[in-house]
């Protein structure tokens, strides 16, 4: 391991529950000096569309052209992690921009959170973000079988102690309440948030 953070915060949720959007207003309140947001399936969408010949750029957005991809690029994912379950950790993290708080937007796999809890011990917080299917359907989820019954999506829906949940269906008050939650935890720790 050659980067240590300070504070590690892996971040679950289901798909349109706001996941990227949660950890925007995190890095934004703590400070984008201080905070990287991390994705996981960063590395795994650029091998995926190198080795398959497709755009990597519309994999990682929220398109149609990510969704007709997403089964197979699941299962070659899944053939990946069983070879090496800290695989896609290991090179989400291995850039040399990150900064000193991590905030890992897509954990999908309890190998996922036992990775940063193992590698990062003390310093890893779990976070569920949480929305109400109905909320998620007004963003745009439709469920998708072969997806949202895969273990890409359910694998931590049970098992897993989370430190915080971080509710997103809508109301912005709650929502801050949530985040500020976090936010204590990284002035407490590290004493010079913005």
């Amino acid at each position: 391991m050659d980067k240590v953070p300070e504070l590690v915060f892996v971040m679950s949720g289901k798909r349109k529950s706001g996941k990227d959007y949660v950890a925007s207003l995190m890095c934004n309140r703590i400070g984008k000096h201080l905070c990287s947001s991390v994705q996981l399936s960063g590395p795994l969408k650029k091998q995926y569309a190198e080795d398959h010949n497709l755009n990597f750029e519309k994999l990682m957005d929220s398109s149609e052209y990510k969704e007709k991809f997403r089964i197979d690029m699941i299962k070659w994912g899944e053939d990946k992690r069983t070879e090496d379950p800290g695989f896609f950790c290991r090179l989400s993290t291995s850039k040399n921009d990150l900064k000193k708080i991590w905030i890992i937007t897509d954990a999908r796999r309890k190998t996922d959170v036992e990775y940063f809890k193992e590698n990062y011990k003390g310093r890893t917080f779990t976070v569920r973000v949480c929305a109400k299917e109905s909320i998620r359907e007004w963003r745009g989820f439709t469920f998708t079988p072969g997806v949202d019954d895969a273990e890409s999506e359910c694998g931590l829906d049970e098992g897993v102690n989370w430190d915080y949940f971080i509710h997103n269906n809508g109301d912005q008050d709650q929502l801050d309440k949530d985040i500020d939650c976090l936010v204590t935890i990284v002035r407490e720790k590290l004493c010079d948030v913005t």
